[in-house]
């Protein structure tokens, strides 16, 4: 038999992921991914301080040329426990097809199409938009919707903008934009002048569709996405960091590069102004039927084509199984306990490169079994965020 099929016979369907903490060579750390001190740098300052963990993960970040090829990706941990025998998710997902992600995901995307992240910065990000699928095929890439919730645990502070732009108010016209494009190399565009932000709300989420421009707050934020990793930055000067005229067209056909047209096309325009941006996309969460005293699940994203998310918190002292009808992934943000098979516990302090006991990814047939979830704290609850593809029969498809 080999490692794959059983790791999955022995984790009854349940592989334990290993941390995958990514770099960013622009702006700054927020330092809340429980990450050691002393490992923000870890792959040297060359590639920029750590600002990401990656959940569930089978595809590469985009992150520049000094980044390996699995940047990003996730990688299972067999039961010996030894790093060295560690195996892609991906592979994992190759091999186990139908058996790991289900029917339907394998027959309509050939594999799990999702993945999710801790987003953690202390500035606010850049103004920038994710392409279309269509856009994004013009250079060989998928389009990217994703979606943001920002849990209390994960946010002992706030940064120094937690509010986020999106869009631009419905008053502004495409010409405005084009001006502030115009400037990108001449001096600062201040393009989100232009834009409308909305005080983060934690215990809360916002979906972002492919084509609108948005500029995250300061708060971590919790991820779910496509796969994909494209985006074109309207914004060439946040925070006193200054960003290269790159940053707006690399993800854009060499012949298009100095096309501001083009450029200005890959926005969905009427999204952008929509009057009822919040209404249409603030996700408030909504309190799923089968919560009980001793615990509660909710949806915290939902209501889109691609992407869905639940926050499952479990009181002390308490044992649930929790079923859901799609294969998912999973990180425990507080409390410890068991998680199937395997104990399990929050994450306090990582040390770079490091094995741990939070996070999982659970195939369908298990998810429908339904998990035994154990709190083994008598006084904290025990909380996990759990991410979907577009498939689960029970998530709510309005807002």
């Amino acid at each position: 038999m080999n490692k794959i099929q059983e790791t999955f016979d022995q984790g009854k369907g349940v592989f334990r992921l290993i941390p995958t903490f990514v770099p960013r060579r622009f702006s700054k750390a927020g330092r809340r991914l429980r990450l050691h001190p002393d490992d923000y740098y870890a792959l040297g300052t060359k590639r920029g301080s750590i600002k990401e963990r990656w959940f569930s993960s089978v595809i590469p970040a985009m992150n520049g040329e000094l980044a390996p090829a699995d940047e990003g990706m996730s990688y299972i941990l067999p039961f010996s426990e030894k790093l060295s025998e560690k195996f892609l998710l991906k592979d994992a997902v190759t091999e186990l097809k139908d058996l790991l992600v289900g029917t339907d995901l394998m027959k309509k995307y050939g594999g799990w199409p999702m993945y999710s992240k801790f987003f953690d910065f202390l500035a606010p990000l850049f103004l920038h938009l994710h392409l279309s699928f269509e856009a994004a095929a013009a250079v060989g890439r998928l389009g990217k919707p994703e979606a943001y919730y920002f849990p209390p645990e994960m946010n002992n502070y706030p940064g120094e903008l937690p509010a986020t732009y999106f869009g631009f108010d419905p008053d502004v016209t495409k010409e405005m934009v084009r001006e502030r494009l115009l400037m990108y190399e001449k001096g600062d565009n201040r393009i989100t002048e232009l834009s409308r932000a909305y005080r983060i709300e934690l215990g809360t989420g916002w979906f972002t569709p492919p084509g609108v421009l948005h500029a995250p707050g300061s708060y971590l934020t919790y991820e779910p996405q496509w796969n994909s990793d494209v985006n074109s930055v309207y914004e060439n000067i946040t925070s006193n960091e200054v960003y290269p005229y790159e940053f707006l067209v690399e993800n854009c056909p060499p012949d298009k590069k100095h096309d501001i047209d083009y450029v200005m096309s890959l926005m969905d325009w009427e999204k952008n102004v929509d009057p009822y941006y919040r209404r249409h996309n603030f996700r408030k969460p909504l309190v799923c039927p089968h919560s009980d005293g001793r615990h509660t699940e909710k949806w915290v994203i939902y209501a889109n084509d691609y992407i869905a998310a639940k926050e499952l918190t479990i009181q002390p002292g308490q044992t649930v199984t929790v079923k859901d009808g799609a294969a998912y992934g999973c990180i425990i943000i507080q409390g410890h306990g068991k998680f199937g098979v395997y104990d399990a516990e929050a994450s306090v302090m990582l040390r770079f490169g490091q094995a741990s006991n939070d996070e999982y990814f659970v195939s369908e047939e298990a998810a429908k079994s339904g998990v035994v979830i154990s709190n083994h704290s008598k006084f904290q609850p025990m909380v996990m965020l759990k991410h979907f593809g577009p498939n689960h029969p029970d998530m709510p498809k309005t807002v």
